[in-house]
């Protein structure tokens, strides 16, 4: 194959699947803008929003690992991809019908269920097309273009708001752009029925199980994600101190995604430059958002909100692009389910421990929050030194 017409399939390819998550994104992050708020009014206390969040997120991440496996093993990625995408997002219009916190609770962590089984064999069939245009630069664009949705989404709910609308409206009003995702996956995928060949064919030893660098850096993004306080959290707090006005909910959050799809990029490009150092120097300015959050007024908590973003977008672009260079091809939808597996853990356990210190001791949260992502950056310096990425 032409490795100039490679390289423009390989890019048409990255958005098309940058559509699909544009829209996506505008359906479930504008749902999740809301859903701390939507629990409170709905009878659930941080404890309960704390746990939802992070729970929803144990389970998606650790649902990874068997979508990764299956990924591999079966060769089903469109079939995989395209289950999920639906679960993923039909769950979000359905939480206008909510009564109770535990239906919407149900709703909020199925959704979360529909994007593990999507996510490894999405991330694998990126990986191929990457490959020619620089992995960072073109995770980068694929994060972009989602964080654009996830940008939207919410601009969307604070319309409804605007106009006196409430969060059921919001949720329903959200079936949208869930159909219009659905759909151009279906057209991505008869256009590009085996995007593997997108990468160019390499012989590969066998080995068995992964690197030590690969487990180490799992470690270290574990850290970061045990530190790193989930939206619905963060929203309770801004309501329930009164912080932020609750049409300014949702304007923060998509400020903070703005923030991500414009650190995508930049981080990108550094990443294919520089390796992980660009994800240590991402990792220790995203550190610092928690004390700007959750205890400064209305114009420090946006600060914090910006920042929130630079490790948001760090942690969808150059962290995925990451770990397509620490495996071998035929086994990176199962690395990607093994990583997304120990990073929800981390996230899940981070998250809870944060929603119990926050009923107990804001320092306290935000002391744990900081520190642990800090402890990251000398395991990422550990990986630099021990050998340079396939970047």
């Amino acid at each position: 194959m032409n490795q100039d017409i490679s390289k423009q399939s390989a890019i048409k390819f990255v958005v098309l699947l940058g559509l699909v998550s544009l829209f996506a994104d505008m359906t479930y992050e504008a749902a999740r803008s809301i859903t701390g708020p939507y629990l409170a009014v709905l009878g659930g206390n941080a404890a309960v929003v704390g746990f939802v969040a992070g729970f929803g997120e144990l389970i998606g991440y650790t649902l990874r690992l068997f979508s990764g496996y299956l990924s591999d093993k079966t060769k089903q990625y469109w079939g995989l991809t395209i289950f999920g995408y639906i679960i993923n997002l039909m769950a979000v219009p359905l939480l206008a019908l909510a009564g109770h916190w535990w239906v919407a609770s149900c709703l909020i962590i199925t959704e979360r269920i529909g994007k593990a089984l999507r996510v490894p064999p999405r991330d694998a069939m990126l990986s191929h097309a990457t490959h020619e245009m620089g992995r960072g630069w073109g995770f980068g664009i694929h994060e972009a273009m989602d964080q654009i949705g996830a940008l939207l989404g919410p601009i969307i709910v604070i319309l409804v708001l605007f106009f006196k609308g409430g969060y059921k409206e919001s949720f329903a009003i959200l079936l949208i752009p869930a159909l219009l995702a659905i759909s151009i996956l279906v057209i991505a995928k008869l256009l590009y029925p085996n995007p593997h060949d997108l990468e160019p064919k390499t012989i590969e030893l066998k080995t068995k199980g992964f690197s030590k660098i690969f487990w180490l850096y799992v470690t270290a993004i574990g850290l970061i994600a045990a530190g790193y306080a989930d939206f619905p959290l963060i929203a309770f707090h801004f309501k329930k101190i009164s912080v932020v006005p609750d049409i300014w909910i949702p304007i923060f959050y998509a400020v903070a995604m703005g923030v991500d799809a414009i650190a995508a990029l930049i981080l990108g490009r550094l990443f294919d430059k520089i390796g992980i150092i660009a994800m240590v120097l991402a990792a220790f300015i995203a550190s610092l958002f928690a004390p700007f959050v959750f205890l400064g007024g209305f114009y420090l908590a946006l600060v914090g909100m910006i920042i929130w973003g630079i490790g948001m977008g760090a942690q969808e672009s150059i962290m995925r692009a990451t770990v397509a260079g620490l495996v071998s091809a035929n086994k990176r939808a199962t690395a990607y389910g093994v990583f997304s597996t120990g990073y929800g853990i981390c996230w899940f356990l981070g998250s809870a421990l944060m929603g119990i210190l926050y009923d107990i001791s804001l320092p306290a949260l935000i002391i744990f929050s900081v520190s642990v992502q800090l402890l990251s950056i000398p395991i990422l310096f550990l990986i630099h030194k021990r050998g340079k990425l396939a970047i």
